[in-house]
């Protein structure tokens, strides 16, 4: 076996001695491996994605059969979350119904969340280094480390060798540092950093090679002996280290690949790459803004400069009616109140169509400028969510002539405006006398899931959603849905052990009803309290599984970037038939957070909720996150509270990660709706939060400065 380390080692440094003068440092595509990762054929690499993509990959060599999705948190830092099964898992100890334990699966199903960190970007002369560890925090057997070097040659060779740990130390390893202990993880989901780095140590390498822009050859050499799969189970035969495979990528989205493997195995890959940086539809489409009408000069015409006519009656509401006109033809924007001055108006607005803040904006600045007489010269736009006014954005009309259509309009524009609190509307504010009583509703098709059972993996139940919204008066709604299932997916066969009280592992019980359910029910006020100060209550039946109050408010200081929240809610348990009743379960609880907001900057945000969750535990839940331009977001959370993993059960304690996905993003028209995709490894009692539609940050984080700020070129569009 020495002599084929030996072999290892001189074929990849003989290609990379062979290469090194025709190097370039060009950059090949980086590809994605067969768990997910970024790397070779089933070993990682060097490299990185590029920032902000989202990788999901479906890969199946023999019994084995992976699905994963990875994200490019930074330029630097990868995280996957990954399932895996197993077939034939049993076969060689007692297959059959009177196996226990582990032993029980014909099919094995495991979780894993792996992270990589790029040490050093690839250069002239030297290498990308990163650093990995898989199943950081699982059930051990897919648990390894490593360090992995690439190094790219011309334009069409890339060479990668590194040193692995644990599951990528199991075939021939070289050398051993310290002693690893056998990995002892209970109920899984905690990282036991005392393994990591340690025990044997194994070369791995592989070299890929760029036949043109869309094909490429790879040979690999594993140091990954599939001890569990292939030696003590026998799943599959493992009879070589060495790999090879061919792979099609006709653009950075997809990637189709076909292995022979280990001697034995046919493999194949595919991934999706998305960039959230890009629609696949390119622009939004939509109605083209008003161009700015420019004023006449006093001297050519003095009367369009005259003041005093603000003391006309009914002035208020007349520009108010003669806006909405003028704004009719863009999406989703209501004018809510106005009023003017001899030298001023503010317009108090809602917008549900445009994502980014700044759009509606600069929308109806311009539309302003054919409205109101030439002496008004300051515009004061105040957006409203649920009847809250969230922020005021001063606008000089002399700056809206002067830049548009210049040379970086949008920053010059941006250093002339101010983005102040909202304060309280002005006393005589004209009203839009048709906004109120507002009722909307809608009936859309809905999938409620099931993941991660051992027994069936993915349920699903496909029904409709009815939904309705009322708004009285600003700030007052009542809204609601109701559920029909029509296509029964969910099962009800695996049946809670946990010790807490049952506030989310009772859930699969509340999804098999086949009759209508209330899944939500409530009336809400929501209002601004003072500077920078505002409130919700909400009260009904808050979601599928608890109905009570909740009551929060948030502290938003305009221009800075934080906030701090406080909430309080005391509800009880529904029952199991999705109706109005509470005595089933008989279980009522206080709960409530602090909740502390940072804008870290770049889109990067840190949120810290502590305080007392659903089963009665105490704890804290750690949330950090990325936001992207066009709104996407992506993120992990973790949750530890006074319930030890003894308690908690399977996984230990509550994580996982999140991407919310705007639907503009692929409809390719504004809209201000997103799709939310979580991913937990499984959730039980411990930590879990009450779900209330409506939490004061996110109805409101839209207009924060900096965010505004950061889609300020929208102005113009």
């Amino acid at each position: 076996m020495s002599q084929l380390r030996l072999s290892v080692a001189r074929l990849l440094g003989g290609v990379a001695l062979a290469c090194m003068a025709s190097a370039t440092g060009a950059e090949m595509v980086p590809s994605v491996n067969m768990i997910g990762n970024t790397g070779l054929i089933d070993m990682p690499s060097g490299d990185m994605q590029p920032d902000g993509f989202i990788t999901v990959d479906s890969s199946r060599m023999g019994p084995i059969f992976r699905y994963s999705i990875a994200a490019q948190f930074t330029p630097r830092l990868t995280g996957t979350f990954r399932y895996i099964g197993i077939r034939n898992w049993n076969d060689a100890f007692c297959p059959g119904p009177q196996c226990l334990g582990v032993n029980s699966f014909e099919t094995y199903y495991d979780r894993n969340f792996d992270i990589s960190y790029q040490i050093l970007t690839e250069g002239r002369y030297r290498p990308a280094l990163s650093i990995g560890l898989l199943d950081f925090a699982g059930t051990g057997i897919n648990a390894g480390e490593y360090v992995a070097a690439t190094k790219t040659f011309g334009d069409r060779l890339k060479v990668t060798a590194g040193l692995g740990f644990g599951r990528l130390a199991t075939y021939n390893p070289i050398a051993t540092l310290g002693t690893r202990p056998k990995a002892s993880f209970g109920m899984g989901g905690k990282p036991n950093y005392d393994l990591w780095f340690r025990g044997d140590v194994a070369p791995f390498g592989g070299i890929e090679y760029a036949i043109n822009d869309k094909w490429r050859a790879k040979v690999e050499y594993s140091s990954d002996a599939y001890s569990e799969e292939a030696g003590v189970r026998g799943t599959f035969r493992r009879s070589s280290p060495f790999n090879f495979g061919i792979e099609y990528q006709p653009s950075r989205a997809f990637h189709l690949g076909a292995y022979y493997m280990y001697g034995d195995q046919i493999g194949m890959n595919l991934a999706i790459s998305i960039n959230p940086n890009q629609r696949p539809t390119g622009n939004l489409a939509g109605p083209a803004p008003y161009p700015v009408l420019p004023r006449p000069s006093p001297q050519s015409d003095p009367g369009a400069w005259v003041t005093g006519w603000t003391e006309t009656e009914g002035v208020n509401a007349s520009y108010l009616t003669a806006l909405q006109n003028y704004i009719d033809r863009d999406l989703g924007i209501i004018i809510e109140s106005l009023d003017v001055t001899d030298d001023r108006v503010q317009v108090r607005y809602r917008s549900s169509a445009y994502d980014a803040a700044s759009q509606p904006i600069g929308r109806i600045a311009r539309a302003l400028t054919y409205v109101v007489p030439a002496s008004i010269e300051v515009f004061e736009l105040v957006p409203l969510e649920n009847g809250m006014a969230a922020t005021k954005v001063v606008i000089y009309r002399s700056n809206l002539e002067k830049f548009e259509g210049e040379l970086g309009a949008g920053p010059a524009l941006l250093i002339r405006s101010h983005i102040q609190e909202a304060g309280t509307p002005p006393e005589g504010m004209a009203t839009n006398p048709d906004l109120y009583p507002r009722f909307t509703w809608s009936i859309v098709p809905t999938g409620e899931t099931r993941t991660f059972d051992p027994a069936d993996p993915f349920q699903i139940n496909i029904g409709a959603r009815a939904n309705f919204r009322l708004e009285p008066a600003p700030g007052l709604i009542f809204a609601g849905s109701v559920v029909k299932t029509l296509s029964q997916g969910i099962t009800n066969d695996r049946k809670s052990n946990s010790v807490l009280p049952h506030v989310r592992t009772e859930a699969s019980s509340y999804q098999v009803v086949k009759t209508p359910v209330v899944d939500s029910l409530t009336a809400a006020y929501y209002a601004r309290l003072g500077p920078n100060l505002y409130g919700r209550v909400t009260a009904g039946y808050l979601e599928r599984m608890f109905g009570g109050v909740s009551a929060e408010m948030l502290y938003r200081p305009e221009g800075k970037a934080w906030s701090l929240g406080i909430e309080a809610n005391y509800v009880a348990q529904r029952d199991l038939d999705g109706m109005l009743g509470f005595d089933h379960f008989d279980y009522s609880v206080a709960t409530g957070h602090v909740s502390g907001y940072l804008d870290m900057g770049r889109g990067y945000n840190l949120q810290l909720d502590v305080g007392r969750y659903l089963a009665g535990d105490v704890g804290a839940t750690l949330t950090l996150s990325r936001e992207f331009a066009n709104g996407w977001r992506m993120g992990g959370f973790a949750t530890l509270t006074n319930v030890s993993a003894a308690d908690f059960g399977e996984g230990s304690f509550d994580k996982g990660i999140y991407v919310h996905i705007p639907t503009n993003w692929f409809l390719g028209r504004p809209s201000r709706s997103q799709r939310n995709l979580v991913i937990r490894p499984i959730q039980r009692d411990g930590g879990a939060r009450l779900a209330v539609e409506g939490r004061l940050y996110e109805t409101l984080r839209d207009y924060d400065a900096a965010r505004i700020t950061a889609d300020w070129g929208r102005v113009w569009k």
